[in-house]
């Protein structure tokens, strides 16, 4: 019998090694994340032709406020740079903007575009380019249980309410519906950590590491990562009876 391939509908990427990439082209890590900017053009497309229906990245976190002042004030301009440039092309292809972290803590040039780029989209339909920007994972689940627990204070929730699925519903990924929880996470850059993305999301999606940073990833390595993804044993806990 021939098994049927995994579908993958929620792809998320951590998009790393910018900053390295640049050095090695004797260049200053700015221009690794203006490289990386182009290169999400080309793998959101390319994520477009595979048919996946949500594409999640890692765009800044909540710890990224640590680094350079100079190289976060370029980071926090990327947005304006990239949805000026690409917009017309995310509406060509029918993809919807979704910007996921805490945005009232951005800048106002930087919080107007991201706002402007998902409500000029809202009603596309394709693929769901979903960024993660000033965001982190603890403090995601850390709100999420305030909410809860203030609703258990009002007396609109008692605390034998609270499951898996109501911690869910109280995510940043919500909104995407059945799709919140990645079927596959690859990190570039030869690195092989999580860095507070997505803790509660990934519980049980497949894993993946590429060698090469981010800007130097091609839509031929995500071709392959997905068909590699589609050929894997997903059993989410449970015995898969070919190998009993």
């Amino acid at each position: 019998m021939v098994k049927k391939k995994n579908e993958l509908n929620h792809l998320a990427i951590i998009m790393d090694g910018n900053g390295r990439w640049a050095r090695k082209q004797h260049k200053p890590r700015v221009f690794g994340h203006r490289e990386g900017m182009e290169n999400v053009e080309r793998i959101t497309l390319a994520a477009d032709k595979l048919g996946i229906k949500v594409l999640t990245l890692y765009a800044f976190s909540t710890e990224n406020w640590a680094r350079p002042k100079e190289e976060v004030a370029y980071l926090m301009n990327l947005p304006v740079r990239f949805f000026d440039h690409f917009m017309p092309t995310l509406m060509e292809n029918n993809v919807k903007v979704n910007i996921m972290g805490y945005l009232d803590e951005l800048p106002a040039k930087t919080y107007d575009v991201v706002q402007r780029a998902m409500a000029e989209t809202a009603n596309n339909t394709g693929l769901v380019l979903n960024f993660a920007f000033n965001y982190g994972s603890r403090r995601e689940i850390v709100s999420a249980v305030r909410e809860l627990g203030g609703m258990i204070e009002s007396g609109s929730l008692s605390s034998d309410q609270i499951d898996e699925k109501l911690l869910s519903q109280h995510l940043m990924t919500a909104k995407l519906g059945p799709y919140q929880d990645p079927d596959l996470l690859i990190r570039t850059s030869g690195e092989q950590r999580i860095s507070n993305f997505l803790l509660w999301q990934i519980a049980y999606s497949e894993l993946a590491f590429s060698k090469k940073a981010w800007p130097d990833f091609t839509e031929n390595d995500l071709k392959e990562f997905v068909e590699n993804y589609q050929k894997r044993n997903r059993r989410f806990g449970k015995v898969d009876e070919s190998d009993s």
